[in-house]
């Protein structure tokens, strides 16, 4: 008797569902107007997208539509329970779950019973403390060493230092590596803003949109480089740069550019560091942009501008004050490299990540490096970028152990698996630039004319 009253209830329940299609979820992805479905079920996060603590632009990325896989990518199952208060009362109709989805959410849950989201080995103590004691070196070359030879080691220490802090503010930003959020947050803001001199908070604007629109040509920033570097001809198009707002416009100075990209390109990443500054700052001060945390963000990158001058000015000439900015920004060039090689030779699209489809997405925008277990602390985990991208929360240590899961995964549904050496990474990544160069030095293809590139280009 109270089996049959129990399956009525159940069948009324599910009568007294109310359905929406997914037609009728996809109007609903403008500013303003943001609903997003979780399972079938659908919320409405419009209000939410202000106070989200990853930051609006993956949502308004993937708005009006099924996001269950990137949900489960980015939040923790404490993160369910918030959830209630958003559900619109409606269910997505004819929600269906993909082979792929299916057996990317069972490896999610694996690792979760496990616990391997929870095990993070100490790394974060241990590259802290390595960091500490590379300060101290590099304070020492500086203020009690004569020696040129002391003085340029000192800025290649510093520089190595840059690189694994990064590491740890770029952890401490997917997860919390930290007792609580209160020391997480300040290990981002010391990591970040104080030792680097890069904030956190352009960081995660940034580095989230990445994640969510994974080579996006015109909605991933990590790819928008324009007029400086272009990974694909359809850059050649001025197409708009949804993340920034604004036209990545191809005229007669992208055209020169570009067209010597696969040389100027290890030269810039030399120097690249100028840009991440100058970006911190736009952000920090921007009047237009919501920045959390802003004061905070903007004291720690005054701790830098004061020590990292000061530092500086200790050296005894203008030359080998030159000499050393420019060896620290050289080596941490290796890190900014790293992080081209994992993207820019890999496929690219047009147009707005799609949430029912996360698997396929990060396989197809990713590439892996190759190396040796001892140096995983000097890639920081990242060499494994596909894993970090499929499961952003798990503490790198983990990366290498889940690396043939993912390999698996990826030969049962046809998926590109590619994990290159340094050397063939870099291989990749310089012909991928000057695929690109030689078409925009095409003087067939439209662009402004400009009389002087077409006297020097005439005679190739």
């Amino acid at each position: 008797m109270e089996g049959e009253i129990e399956k009525k209830s159940q069948q009324e329940q599910k009568k007294q569902k109310e359905y929406i299609t997914q037609e009728e979820l996809s109007l609903h992805n403008k500013p303003g107007d943001l609903w997003i479905s979780i399972q079938g079920k659908v919320y409405n996060v419009t209000d939410w997208a202000k106070e989200h603590p990853g930051g609006d632009v993956p949502i308004l990325s993937l708005a009006g539509q099924d996001v269950t896989d990137a949900f489960i990518a980015y939040h923790p199952g404490t993160a369910w329970s918030y959830l209630d208060k958003f559900f619109t009362g409606y269910h997505l109709k004819d929600f269906k779950v993909s082979e792929v989805s299916r057996d990317y959410r069972n490896l999610a849950s694996q690792f979760s019973k496990h616990g391997l989201f929870d095990k993070k080995n100490h790394v974060t103590s241990f590259t802290f403390l390595s960091v500490s004691v590379m300060f101290l070196v590099v304070i020492y070359g500086v203020l009690w060493c004569q020696s040129v030879w002391a003085h340029l080691g000192s800025g290649m220490m510093l520089g190595l230092l840059w690189m694994q802090s990064a590491y740890v503010g770029h952890d401490s930003g997917h997860y919390v590596v930290m007792t609580n959020k209160g020391f997480n947050k300040l290990a981002q803001i010391v990591a970040g803003n104080c030792l680097t001199g890069i904030s956190i908070a352009w960081w995660k604007w940034t580095h989230n949109a990445h994640h969510i629109a994974c080579n996006s040509l015109d909605h991933d920033p990590d790819l928008q480089h324009m007029p400086v570097f272009a990974v694909s001809s359809r850059f050649f198009n001025s197409i708009t740069s949804r993340f920034y707002g604004r036209e990545l416009k191809f005229d007669s100075l992208a055209r020169f550019l570009i067209g010597y990209q696969h040389w100027t390109f290890y030269p810039v990443m030399c120097i690249a560091r100028i840009n991440l500054y100058v970006q911190t700052f736009l952000l920090l001060f921007s009047t237009k942009r919501s920045v959390p945390d802003r004061a905070l963000n903007i004291i720690g990158i005054l701790v830098f501008w004061t020590w990292f001058p000061l530092l500086v000015s200790c050296l005894p000439n203008c030359g080998e004050r030159i000499m050393f900015v420019l060896a620290s920004f050289a080596v941490c060039s290796i890190q900014h490299i790293q992080f081209c090689l994992n993207h820019f030779a890999a496929n690219v699209y047009l147009g707005k990540p799609s949430g029912n489809d996360w698997f396929e997405k990060q396989t197809s925008g990713t590439l892996d490096i190759s190396c040796v277990t001892w140096m995983d602390w000097f890639f920081g985990g990242l060499q494994f970028q596909l894993e970090h991208h499929l499961f952003p929360r798990l503490p790198r240590c983990q990366l290498r152990q889940i690396s043939p899961l993912v390999q698996a995964l990826c030969k049962k549904h046809n998926l590109p698996y590619r994990s290159l050496s340094f050397w063939e990474a870099n291989r990749w990544t310089i012909r991928t630039l000057r695929k690109a160069a030689l078409q925009a030095r095409d003087l067939t293809n439209p662009a402004p004319q400009n009389l002087l590139w077409e006297a020097v280009n005439t005679h190739g």
